[in-house]
């Protein structure tokens, strides 16, 4: 019985420890959950309030830079005569059509084409500006065309010059009369697609 009184004397206070080990412990957990709730919040929060778009959605204003892809961003620099990216630079250019999969004609007003009907500028200096039918704004960035003249990819700025997002596209034709790229609603269907055909024009760029 002696023996066993020596045990169990110091035993009581190390049960105590950690008990109280165990509570501290929660407390932080709960303290750490908290602040990775709040963190998850904030985050959404700026996702939110940022813009993340297509190349058909306007991007203006002074919103956190994002990207909606893993392309690197494209930077300025003036195109090349004689290449592909020269004859895009060398007219300005206007939306006038747009075919389905089928080689359908699709009206500029479909859900699946409205948002990249517009007037297009595609500047020498590897700048580019895009409007709506109607003159208002829509984006503004850096553009480049493959040497090969296989794709077309914008990285669009908002107002205090942050990359909103980059986007490369196919390019279906690309001639001083005609320049269509193809668009896929959803990235993992390549049997559903929409190619938006653009002529040039003479329109004068907005002065927005």
């Amino acid at each position: 019985m002696t023996e066993q009184r020596k045990f169990t004397k110091p035993i009581a206070p190390v049960f105590i420890a950690i008990a109280a080990a165990g509570l501290i412990g929660a407390c932080s957990s709960n303290d750490d959950s908290s602040d990775a709730s709040a963190s998850s919040t904030t985050s959404a929060s700026v996702s939110a309030s940022a813009t993340t778009s297509a190349e058909g959605t306007t991007t203006s204003g002074s919103a956190s830079a994002t990207s909606t892809s893993a392309i690197p961003p494209v930077t300025t620099s003036p195109v090349m005569q004689g290449t592909p990216a020269a004859i895009l630079a060398s007219t300005p250019w206007e939306t006038t059509g747009a075919t389905d999969a089928a080689g359908k004609t699709v009206s500029l007003d479909d859900s699946n084409v409205k948002a990249y009907v517009g007037w297009a500028y595609y500047k020498s200096d590897g700048t580019f500006t895009i409007y709506n039918p109607d003159d208002s704004p829509k984006m503004h960035g850096n553009w480049t065309v493959s040497p090969d003249g296989k794709t077309r990819t914008i990285t669009a700025k908002n107002d205090a010059g942050q990359d909103q997002f980059t986007r490369t596209v196919d390019i279906v034709t690309l001639t001083d009369q005609k320049f269509t790229y193809r668009v896929f609603p959803k990235a993992d269907d390549k049997a559903v697609y929409f190619d938006i055909i653009h002529t040039p024009t003479t329109h004068p760029e907005p002065n927005n």
